[in-house]
């Protein structure tokens, strides 16, 4: 879903594990259960993913400073876990996954284990997490006290085992083309770009590792790394793609959690999963796209993009026409505004910035937009991360689940979508399209659900999120009984939690330091809108 995160393309796109005695296994680590439709396919992978958990267990974990080139100060310590390439070949190929941690920060007595993030993506780096405490954080002070910060990279991801589907320079280089066709020409174009990087992801990472960039397997690898950190049971915070992630993980391992928070939740449905869960998106985004806009129209004063929703996008549309022509500074055209402009709409922090921008380039200040839109070829580690970030965010979801291989449906269903939700609708397709001729198996979604020892989940959701509307928190909620749903009204930045709003902040840290929620669901006010 293109966007679990903003992201840069706004597309034209080990050695054998030892065996280990039954024995060792039933005394590490408790079998995981999973409910009786997910067991045909994957009673192998869960045998495999026990038997790596107790192999985690007895290892450890040796936490040294970390490299010097990741960017985590001390105290942060970093380490790794090793796991299965394929869990139903739990003595074949291993990856190494890397995974960080710094120590609570009150008392031997008060601390509660450790507590591991996960930021979405796919494709997303869980490492900076523990710098929420070096960098003195107080909306998550409490907790710290409490917890030992855990971050992790995926599989596929950064410094775990990173898989690739494009030259890192070749990939940022721009202008591209403007995503919106206008003839079928352009859609055989994107077509064509498409299917070339879907065959890019097989001839720089290999099937047989695309084939196992699933959900399904990081939640394994997320049970290996409770194991490794010695944790019986796993305390989880996980953001956007982070909350399938732990829908997917409390499903296979429900006796397996001890406290999990979900933020800005992805529709877990199997029919959601993923093709229209994009779909669903496009109609989001251009929902806060006009929330940005009235917000913009009511601050005409600052920024002078004119004083009704209506003014503004002429301004946009005007802008987008301008960079279609000619790219801006040579650089900008309309694929890249999408890429920036997009941020507005997923989180409020982007609302300030974005219109400071667009301001400046309607008064005649055209750097400003260069500065903020045109990607650095000079950034190679940048690009590098951001290529790495779009082959992950591709993998997953093209193996995760079955999508529509006749380009009728696609152009059908775009097409249709296009003419009400047109900010996002096309970019979102085409990021989308290697899917369509992906070149590993498709695999069927766990269907999500709670067992009878799953505790309670707190779920948080803003009402209006782009990234992963409204409706994926409620069907989650329904399928995790005994959960509980705290809802952001009227507000619609992605990622709660992070937000200074005494309302959730108090009910986070209240469910993580004591286990307990509210009797029924809450409804928040929202945090404060952003002032210019």
């Amino acid at each position: 879903m293109r966007g679990m995160r903003p992201t840069n393309r706004a597309t034209v796109l080990g050695s054998a594990g030892a065996l280990i005695s039954a024995t060792l296994i039933a005394g590490a680590v408790a079998a995981p259960s999973a409910s009786a439709d997910t067991r045909h396919g994957q009673d192998r992978e869960q045998r495999g993913a026990a038997i790596a958990a107790a192999r985690a267990a007895q290892a450890g974990i040796d936490w040294q400073d970390c490299p010097a080139d990741w960017g985590l100060e001390k105290p942060i310590q970093c380490g790794w876990v090793t796991v299965p390439l394929d869990y139903a070949k739990p003595n074949g190929k291993q990856i190494k996954l890397a995974v960080d941690r710094i120590g609570n920060t009150g008392t031997k007595e008060e601390r509660q284990g450790a507590l591991v993030y996960n930021p979405g993506g796919p494709g997303g780096s869980g490492m900076r997490f523990p710098r929420r405490v070096t960098t003195k954080n107080p909306i998550w002070a409490n907790v710290a006290k409490a917890y030992d910060f855990v971050g992790f990279d995926p599989r596929g991801v950064g410094h775990s085992a990173p898989i690739s589907c494009a030259d890192p320079q070749e990939f940022v280089k721009a202008p591209k083309a403007d995503p919106v066709p206008d003839s079928e020409a352009d859609k055989l174009a994107q077509r064509k770009l498409a299917r070339q990087y879907a065959e890019g992801c097989a001839e720089r990472s290999g099937k047989e590792v695309l084939a196992q960039m699933t959900t399904p397997n990081t939640a394994r690898d997320l049970d290996v790394i409770r194991a490794a950190l010695g944790e019986k049971k796993l305390n989880f915070l996980g953001v956007s793609y982070g909350t399938y992630i732990g829908a997917v993980y409390g499903t296979l391992f429900p006796g397996h959690v001890r406290r999990m928070i979900v933020d800005s939740v992805v529709n877990p449905s199997r029919e959601k999963i993923w093709y229209e869960a994009n779909l669903d998106q496009d109609v989001a985004f251009e929902m806060r796209w006009k929330d940005w806009q009235d917000w913009v129209a009511k601050n005409d004063a600052t920024f002078h993009l004119g004083d009704t929703r209506a003014e503004v996008q002429e301004q946009w549309l005007k802008l987008r026409a301008t960079a279609k022509k000619n790219p801006i500074g040579g650089v900008v055209g309309p694929a890249e505004l999408i890429s920036f402009f997009q941020s507005a709409p997923y989180y409020d922090s982007s609302w300030v910035p974005v219109a400071t921008v667009f301001s400046k380039y309607v008064a005649g200040d055209t750097q400003a937009l260069v500065d903020a839109a045109a990607p650095d070829l000079s950034d190679t580690a940048g690009n590098i991360a951001s290529e790495n970030g779009n082959a992950v965010y591709t993998a997953v979801e093209c193996t995760d689940a079955k999508w529509p291989t006749s380009w009728k449906k696609w152009d059908r269903d775009n097409t249709r979508l296009h003419q009400n939700y047109p900010f996002m609708t096309w970019a979102n397709a085409w990021m989308n399209l290697p899917c369509a001729t992906w070149p590993v198996k498709r695999q069927t979604p766990v269907n999500v659900k709670s067992g009878k020892e799953l505790p309670p989940v707190l779920i948080v959701q803003a009402e209006r999120d782009a990234a992963t509307p409204y409706e994926g928190a409620v069907e989650l909620h329904e399928r995790f009984k005994g959960s509980r749903l705290i809802t952001e009204k009227g507000a619609g930045s992605h990622g709660v939690t992070g937000l200074a709003n005494p309302c959730i902040n108090t009910r986070v840290d209240g469910y993580l330091l004591t286990g307990k929620t509210d009797t029924k669901d809450v409804t928040c006010t929202p945090h404060a809108t952003p002032a210019p």
